[in-house]
Order: structure tokens, then sequence, then C-alpha cells
């Protein structure tokens, strides 16, 4: 998959994670757990992308991998450089990588484990910018101030470490030590779910105003589609694996092409405490990485599965413009959207 724009600035092309199963005294390789099973996307400059899907879709992976923090199993991911220079960060080396961890920062789940209790916010922030060689001393303490407001904190407290904060001033460290080398590519990795709801708007809002701002290109990893509507300018689902569905955040919203889409989209309760949600039932249990289905992954849950569903495994196609799909059927369906289900 591509995109003919010249402001495309990363390009995922059938990516692939597997991780190796071994059983036994002999730790004999039994199998692989398909983490992620031929994945592509792409993104545009000063864009927010929602990656969204149920808990162990492979979401987090795909970031990780994107990174670099895995060796994918195989597929391209092509980065424009600040250079201009398109480069597969899945085949260069780990030295080569370095100059690119400047351009590609992740926000981590957890604001508490990612940051080193031992550290104050001072050096946690400064850290990235003592390792790349870009300020120290002074210079550095007067970034990290500049930091530190530009994500809502007082420079007063650089000296504090991380257990004196709440959680969402955690995270705004965390988002403070990602900003710190200007990245142009940052994967956020459900960076609310940790949160209170009331804590999740502030720093929804934050990373909106951020964007705006300073121009953040942003992939926005998450379970919760209600979270991502707000801030993504499109949404890609995933499923065991794989993207069955990607489009614009509307279009998507309202016209769903993929069944599976459909049934997230009604377990969104609605704002009317009074309307009673339609919500769709799945039949069964989501399937193991481990033993994935034979053609569509989706196909023993589906509502509308046909005999051609557990056959051939349906490529992403782009159904209508900017809309991408995974469905055998996908025209002929007609889906409820987010305001159907009521």
């Amino acid at each position: 998959m591509a995109d003919n724009n010249g402001d495309v600035i990363l390009n995922v092309r059938d990516l692939k994670m597997y991780f190796p199963l071994y059983r036994g005294f002999t730790q004999r390789l039994v199998g692989h757990v398909k983490a992620v099973d031929g994945v592509s996307l792409f993104l545009r400059e000063r864009e927010v992308l929602g990656l969204v899907g149920e808990s162990g879709c492979g979401k987090t992976t795909v970031g990780r991998v994107i990174l670099r923090l895995y060796d994918p199993t195989s597929g391209e991911i092509r980065f424009r450089s600040q250079s201009g220079e398109w480069v597969d960060v899945a085949r260069i080396s780990q030295s080569k990588m370095k100059p690119l961890r400047r351009e590609m920062r992740m926000i981590f789940q957890d604001p508490f484990s990612s940051l080193n209790p031992r550290m104050t916010v001072k050096d946690l922030i400064s850290e990235p910018l003592e390792i790349h060689g870009i300020a120290r001393g002074k210079e550095a303490e007067a970034r990290v101030a500049d930091l530190m407001k530009a994500v809502g904190l007082d420079p007063a407290y650089m000296q504090r470490y991380p257990h004196e904060f709440s959680g969402g001033q955690r995270q705004r460290i965390g988002l403070a030590r990602t900003l710190s080398l200007n990245p142009r590519l940052v994967i956020a990795d459900e960076p609310v779910s940790a949160l209170d709801v009331s804590v999740q708007a502030q720093v929804l809002n934050l990373l909106q105003e951020l964007k705006e701002r300073l121009g953040l290109t942003l992939i926005f990893v998450a379970h919760d589609l209600s979270v991502v509507e707000h801030i993504s300018d499109r949404i890609a689902v995933m499923y065991v694996g794989r993207i069955v569905e990607m489009a614009p955040t509307t279009q998507l919203l309202e016209r769903p092409l993929h069944p599976y889409t459909e049934a997230l989209l009604s377990s969104i309760p609605p704002a009317d405490p009074d309307i009673r949600p339609n919500r769709i039932k799945l039949q069964g249990e989501v399937p193991s990485p481990a033993n994935v289905p034979s053609g569509c992954v989706f196909h023993p849950r589906c509502n509308y599965a046909r005999a051609e569903c557990s056959q051939h495994v349906p490529e992403l196609r782009e159904a209508a413009p900017g809309h991408f799909v995974s469905c055998h059927f996908a025209e002929e369906l007609s889906l409820k959207g987010i305001g159907d289900h009521a």
C-alpha cells in the first residue's frame, strides 16, 4: 500500500513480526505467535493515525517494530528522514538507527515504569539531549524548563523524582522527554489508558494542542475508539495481527465497511444515558495469534461470513477513495455507523 502524495513520511508494507514458540526440555520449536501478520499502512506529515483494536491484537507490537525496538520477521518500514532520504528501518544496522532515534520517538503506556525512579525530572528530560550531543549543563537545563512549560508543568519541580508526581503529571514528564529531540514521528502507545478519565481528557487535549503548535506526526495506539476519534485524522482497525479497515475518522465512524469495525462502534456507549445501545454480540472468542484461522481471520465470529471467507484471505484494498478494507463482500454489506446503534 502506498499514498502518492509527496507529504508521506512513513510507508509500511507487509510487515510481519513472528515470535517463536518453544516447548519441552530440549526447547523444540513448535510454532510461532503471529503478533503482526502482514500489516501495511502509510502516514502523512503532521497527521494523526489512530491504531485501534482489542488487547492482544498486535497494535503495540506494530509501534515497537516501526521504531525498531523489535527486529521484524519481514516487510518494509520506509521512513523519510529529515534530509529527505527514504530509509528502510527494517533493514539498516543498529548503528545507523541511532541518528534516526532523534526523529522517531515513543510515549510509553505506563508513565511510572517508563521513568527511572532514581533520576530527577531534570535528568530524565535532559538525558536524550546529552546522549545525542545537543545540549549540556545550563543550556540543557534551560531546554528542560521550556519543555516542562510546554507540557503544563512548573519548571520549579525539575529537581523532584517521578514518585512525587501524579499519574497525569508523570505522563507529561514522559511527553516532555519524548519531545526533547524535536522528533518528526511520535508513536503514543496507549498514553492515557492507565489514567483516570478526567486526567485522560487533560492529556488528550495537551497532545492535540502540541500537535497543532509543533506540527507533530503521531501514531496513536489505543483500544478505545471513543478516545481515538477525538485526536485522529485517520483510523486503522486491527484484528489478530492484521489491519482490517483504515479510513478518515469521520468516514470510518459513519460508514464502516468491515463487520468487526461495526461491532466495535456498537460497543461505544451513547452520550445520552436514556438511550439503550443496540450492541452487536460477536460469537466465540478472539483466536490465538499462535493458531490463526484459515481465510479471513475474522470469519469464525462474523455475522456475515460465507463459504469463501474461510478459504481465501481478503487483501487490504481501496474500496472507496482513501477507505481501505480487508473484506470479500464489503461493497455488498450495509453496516451501521456510530449513530445507528441506538
